[in-house]
């Protein structure tokens, strides 16, 4: 095993009281690929984020990066290129151990956050209305890479995540997948020594998330980078990690190979349950023939929906799948009425009366609409306010205190919540929640 780049030492946190992370310690090998597995809640963007230095300090503890600073510049490297001249400025490299949230050297914290880089979970993070390529370039342009030599590095990263094809096209014509490699090449660009990636591959299909996790994998080994990955998906841990982590109630339950975590964590687990079959009522929603088509200066027509009839019925759980790019969100914004269709009906029954959702305005799917919600791939809450508020008057729904804590607590217990665990979080900020709670 190479030599330590980053040491945890028995680190806690806690947020209001409620312990979320108690006495974690582990090691992070130059190069290595360290996976976090665990539940949701388990406490894995919590301690993601205070390895990278986001957010705020630990209740306790330590964390060390092993590392090499050069004495001529600003630049770092790992602790393995002690002694060996700057590839920048041709200083010496000297050994340095930076402790992260405890570093009296707020230049030398500066220098480290520059070499480190983070994935954040769901979040795309692009310059919606620009190229791909101009993307990468603003990555490029925040680490004051040399202009003359940027369009060809962005070329290249571009290529490192297989998207040369996409290179002109506008960020937000993306699908989800091709959207999640233009931030892995962006974060690439400031040439990490340790990568963080959060959920990486959460809201992709399986085939995409294989080439996603390939390329994780070769950006590691061409760059010498290490990596720390959090999944509740054990297939991610075992296609990416060298080393895993299991995470349970923020304590660490077991450490070591991927298949011994990932086997500790399915313990126990059954996920055969048997549902009672629904009595379908009447038709709501009527899709007939529907069609989306964009047109776009490099690709000509664009069929992003081509040709769908469904009708779904009262009750009933209707599903949607397909790779990525196949359409799924595209129709789901014609069902909701955020955009039109080119060609097609919709129609969504609300009372007694059908809505023409192909038609504008207040008087017609505006009456719709407010019967109908969405959750997006990319969520968000209101971060300065509580989970009560957040589901109550922050989405304008006015209630006496009493009866909207009651009217929330069922909201929560709905969404999978205990109720001990949905009266417990009431008062907390979004902030002070696990990545699956705030979904949830």
């Amino acid at each position: 095993m190479k030599a330590p780049l980053i040491t945890v030492d028995n680190l806690c946190m806690a947020f209001d009281g409620t312990r979320v992370l108690n006495n974690i310690s582990f090691e992070i090998a130059e190069g290595e690929i360290l996976g976090i597995i665990g539940r949701s809640g388990a406490g894995k963007t919590v301690l993601m984020h205070l390895v990278r230095g986001v957010e705020q300090p630990p209740t306790s503890g330590r964390i060390i990066y092993h590392v090499a600073a050069c004495n001529g510049c600003d630049f770092l490297d790992v602790g393995s290129a002690v002694g060996k001249p700057c590839p920048h400025c041709g200083g010496t490299l000297s050994a340095h151990d930076v402790d992260l949230w405890n570093e009296k050297d707020e230049m030398m914290k500066r220098r480290l956050m520059r070499r480190t880089a983070i994935m954040f979970q769901r979040t795309f993070a692009l310059y919606g209305n620009d190229r791909v390529i101009e993307n990468v370039l603003h990555a490029l342009d925040d680490i004051e890479y040399p202009q003359e030599k940027a369009i060809n590095r962005a070329a290249d990263l571009i290529d490192e995540v297989r998207l040369s094809h996409r290179m002109m096209h506008i960020a937000r014509d993306l699908s989800g997948g091709e959207k999640q490699r233009v931030v892995l090449a962006r974060q690439l660009a400031k040439e990490p020594f340790m990568l963080f990636a959060d959920e990486p591959t959460g809201t992709l299909d399986p085939e995409t998330a294989k080439l996603v996790h390939a390329m994780l994998i070769n950006a590691a080994k061409a760059n010498n980078m290490g990596m720390v990955v959090t999944s509740h998906f054990s297939q991610v841990i075992e296609d990416v990690a060298n080393r895993a982590i299991l995470l349970v109630n923020g304590e660490i339950s077991a450490i070591g190979t991927p298949k011994e975590v990932v086997a500790q964590f399915m313990k126990g687990y059954d996920d055969s349950e048997t549902f009672e079959r629904a009595d379908l009522g009447e038709k709501v929603v009527v899709g007939r023939d529907l069609t989306k088509r964009y047109i776009s200066v490099d690709r000509g027509v664009v069929k992003a929906v081509n040709g769908v009839t469904f009708d779904v019925f009262t009750k009933e759980i209707f599903g949607i799948i397909g790779k990525s790019g196949a359409g799924k969100t595209t129709l789901s914004r014609i069902i909701s009425g955020i955009i039109e269709p080119t060609s097609g009906e919709i129609n969504i029954k609300i009372g007694e009366e059908w809505i023409d959702m192909t038609k504008p305005g207040i008087d017609q799917r505006g009456r719709a609409k407010e019967y109908i919600g969405l959750l997006h791939q990319e969520y968000d809450l209101f971060p300065h306010r509580t989970v009560l508020d957040n589901l109550t008057d922050a989405i304008g729904l006015e209630f006496p205190k009493e009866l909207a804590m009651r009217k929330a607590i069922v909201t929560l217990k709905m969404a999978g919540f205990s109720d001990e665990k949905s009266k417990e979080i009431l008062d907390r900020m979004p902030g002070h929640l696990s990545e699956g709670e705030r979904h949830r």
